[in-house]
């Protein structure tokens, strides 16, 4: 019995999952994203942040990233300046089969009132309608996807 109810106090102390949209608005806060509609991926292992006119360079033996990007789908008149710390190059195949070479960062996503970090791949994305991709495994024991509804946790970050 004593047993049963320690399990029972473990069980109620984790969150349970938010209940998220097909797309939902989310901020990059480390890389001065206040808001970009991402979509919701389950498809997609691993999310996507829009990102061009990427150079790499070493700071104090490490290696960084600086790219610019434009947070406003289908809109390339705002350009936020980023910049990351690389924490990996990997080959992706991309929804249509094509493989590339990306830049993976690490960063804080926030979600309404929820911050994490993520790992995100670099990649243009200038001709698809999200410039983010939110994949499962950033989603993985925090999320559940209604692909009916959009913008449950917010209109907007």
């Amino acid at each position: 019995m004593e047993k049963t109810e320690k399990n029972k106090s473990i069980s109620r102390q984790k969150k349970a999952p938010s209940l998220i949209g097909w797309r939902e608005w989310v901020s990059l806060p480390e890389l001065g994203i206040d808001k970009i509609k991402a979509k919701i991926d389950t498809g997609a292992r691993t999310s996507a942040l829009h990102a061009f006119e990427m150079e790499s360079f070493k700071k104090q033996d490490e290696h960084y990233i600086y790219f610019k990007m434009h947070p406003v789908q289908r809109r390339t008149d705002t350009v936020i300046l980023c910049t990351a710390k690389v924490k990996d190059i990997r080959w992706v195949i991309d929804s249509g089969g094509h493989k590339e070479r990306r830049y993976v960062i690490e960063t804080p996503l926030r979600i309404a009132d929820d911050i994490w970090s993520i790992e995100l791949t670099l990649t243009n994305r200038d001709t698809m309608n999200f410039r983010m991709l939110l994949g499962r495994t950033a989603m993985q024991k925090r999320l559940l996807v209604n692909p009916a509804l959009s913008f449950l946790l917010s209109k907007s970050t």
